[in-house]
């Protein structure tokens, strides 16, 4: 099968005259349509390159974001090694004052404990001393009662009564 547009006078056929048409068209608005496909590139590309542009504005925003968190997060590493510093500083200085609290009161209470056992020494003599003065004071009736008759009672009271204003002044000198 042949093709029949290229067989016999060319500007015959209606190829031909599509084909003139199409260059004549060209000629005139080829330019204008270059043009206008050019313009559209140029303005994807200024898209393109603004995008790009964008982009590395937005890379150096993220990468100074970055250095700055990095240095927040470095001090805030040495805020809580600081904190803990002073953590150990102040359970040690309590731990001292605890331990001072409480060997003040174990001498508290050793005191006390020494002045209780003093107490009840001293209540201990008392009692002693209050049953020897309470035995004497038996044993002298006893032995006044037996030894002292009457008229040798009316002696040692006629010599306690001549006694008395001597024994008086004593006590007031």
């Amino acid at each position: 099968m042949e093709y029949e547009a290229l067989q016999g006078v060319i500007w015959t056929k209606g190829t031909f005259w599509v084909t003139v048409a199409v260059l004549i068209f060209l000629a005139f608005f080829g330019g204008k349509i270059i043009r206008a496909i050019i313009g559209m590139l140029d303005q994807r590309s200024n898209a393109i390159q603004h995008a790009l542009d964008e982009a590395a504005r937005l890379r150096t925003e993220a990468e100074a974001m970055l250095r700055d968190a990095e240095a927040r997060r470095a001090a805030a590493i040495e805020q809580a090694k600081d904190m803990l510093d002073l953590a150990a500083r102040e359970a040690e200085r309590l731990a001292a004052e605890l331990l001072a609290d409480a060997q003040a009161a174990a001498r508290r209470r050793e005191k006390m404990a020494q002045e209780r056992i003093a107490a009840a020494e001293a209540a201990a003599v008392t009692e002693v001393r209050n049953a020897a003065v309470s035995l004497a004071v038996k044993v002298t009736q006893t032995v006044l009662a037996e030894t002292v008759d009457a008229a040798h009672d009316e002696t040692l009271i006629d010599q306690a009564i001549s006694d008395l204003p001597r024994t008086l002044r004593k006590q007031a000198a």
